[in-house]
């Protein structure tokens, strides 16, 4: 598969920072980040949301966060109620896990609720996390219909504990979608190529902590040969 060149890859990034041990200081460095490289958000536990909201209130860039991460098993009463104080805080993007028990039992319906709730509720962009490493071709299929049906803009492919962003994953999501929802790639995306290949195979969006590497390691590649 050939790669662009002239896509600037900034701005598909959501700059994550989902480490258990992020400090404030971790924090305020990744928002830097996100103002300094025009990355789309940041993205980050709900702990860390207002912070982030205060540190980048001059920029463009969206505050998001998870919901239910990274095992989409809480309860859909604590994961409303998340979403709506993540609301309530400044965040304006929702990655949410969905019960992957539900998904492997059949029990679709519940996880229709459960982000048809969040959405509504809300307001907000919501993206349903499908952690596709752990699903069937079946199960994904039948998990993103139903995410798309409760109304969330984008499908996620993976948290990043389970495995990361493969090629044929975007291509079956942009096959299920079909325009209807926007697709982030996230997990284990750390060169400009990965970066390249996911958003040629239909990527919207890019999640990963690497962005400025990724981006340095771009500008430090040499133009093809003409």
């Amino acid at each position: 598969m050939s790669t662009s060149p002239d896509i600037d890859l900034a701005p598909y990034i959501d700059h994550s920072l989902l480490m258990p041990t992020a400090t404030s200081e971790h924090l305020d460095h990744w928002c830097e980040e996100t103002q300094r490289y025009g990355f789309a958000s940041i993205c980050v536990y709900p702990v860390h949301v207002q912070r982030a909201v205060e540190n980048l209130h001059e920029s463009k860039a969206i505050v998001s966060t998870v919901i239910g991460f990274p095992t989409g098993a809480d309860t859909p009463g604590s994961k409303l109620f998340a979403a709506q104080e993540a609301t309530d805080n400044g965040a304006t993007e929702l990655d949410v896990m969905i019960n992957l028990g539900w998904v492997k039992s059949g029990q679709l319906e519940r996880v229709y609720t459960e982000l048809a709730q969040i959405v509504e509720a809300t307001g907000q962009c919501v993206k349903a996390i499908l952690e596709m490493a752990l699903l069937t071709e079946a199960e994904k299929r039948a998990a993103a219909d139903v995410c798309i049906d409760a109304g969330v803009q984008f499908l996620q492919t993976s948290t990043g504990w389970n495995g990361g962003a493969t090629v044929e994953d975007i291509r079956l999501l942009k096959d299920i979608t079909r325009g209807r929802a926007g697709i982030k790639a996230s997990g284990g995306i750390r060169t400009p190529d990965q970066a390249l290949m996911l958003i040629e195979a239909g990527a919207n969006r890019l999640g990963t902590s690497r962005g400025p590497d990724i981006l340095r390691q771009r500008s430090a590649t040499p133009e093809p040969a003409h």
